[in-house]
């Protein structure tokens, strides 16, 4: 059990969905140079690394907060005892952003290239305009596995154990 699987796990998926949205609202207004045209033609290098800076911000973000969330949290009986969270420095929370959010590119590009092998445009349809549920966590099929092990190897160093 993860003393702060709960930040782990938001932190993951804030970080992914931060990248996307960044990522399709840059690159649509700003993107000019194609950055995978054969896999995926609307993808730009200003969307990419709009996607970049988009995780880190919000990674920064919610660990400066995560203290008080913790805390709101535990108030509100939703989480037992807040674990005291380590100073940790911000470096490390910003490597650990890029890192995932190149996974989650990943997954996007993958799940891209899947669909154009198999000549379709969605992987679905129970989500019109959105490409199918495939579309909506393409990202966190390569992110959480990497989240985990980033997560599990250096546990002690995010949490202070009560």
């Amino acid at each position: 059990m993860l003393p702060a699987g709960w930040f782990f796990v938001l932190f993951t998926l804030l970080v992914v969905w931060a990248g996307d949205t960044f990522a399709y609202y840059v690159g649509r207004a700003f993107g000019r140079i194609p950055f995978a045209p054969r896999i995926s033609p609307k993808k730009t290098w200003e969307g990419a690394l709009a996607s970049v800076a988009g995780s880190i911000f919000f990674a920064l973000l919610l660990t400066r907060f995560a203290p008080g969330i913790a805390s709101g949290l535990a108030k509100f009986h939703l989480l037992t005892a807040p674990s005291g969270f380590a100073q940790i420095s911000y470096w490390v929370v910003v490597a650990v952003a890029v890192s995932l959010n190149v996974a989650a590119q990943a997954g996007d590009l993958l799940e891209s290239m899947m669909k154009r092998g198999a000549g379709i445009k969605d992987s679905g349809s129970l989500l019109p305009g959105h490409g199918g549920i495939l579309d909506r966590i393409d990202a966190l099929l390569f992110a959480a596995p990497v989240a985990l092990l980033l997560f599990a190897g250096a546990l002690e160093k995010f949490v202070q154990m009560p």
